[in-house]
């Protein structure tokens, strides 16, 4: 799972892969651990996916982007500058 480009101005394209079909949570927090954003919420089959994120609202600062399937759970650090 990695966002291109880190930092990034503006949006970023976060990857990532999934070993089998399962409920597949993508999350955007802040630095408090405040849940800014649900990038994606449904059950997705095995394969690699790409989702974006517009964070042209949200201020300059270190956010984490967080993907949960079944069991998994894994918790990235991304930097905005504007």
């Amino acid at each position: 799972m990695d966002n291109c480009l880190n930092p990034f101005i503006l949006v970023t394209k976060i990857t990532f892969q999934i070993p089998n079909l399962s409920l597949v949570t993508f999350k955007v927090y802040d630095v408090l651990g405040n849940e800014i954003t649900t990038l994606v919420n449904e059950e997705k089959s095995a394969g690699s996916y790409r989702c974006e994120w517009d964070a042209g609202g949200f201020p300059s600062g270190v956010y984490f982007y967080s993907l949960t399937t079944g069991d998994f759970r894994e918790t990235k650090k991304m930097i905005l500058f504007k």
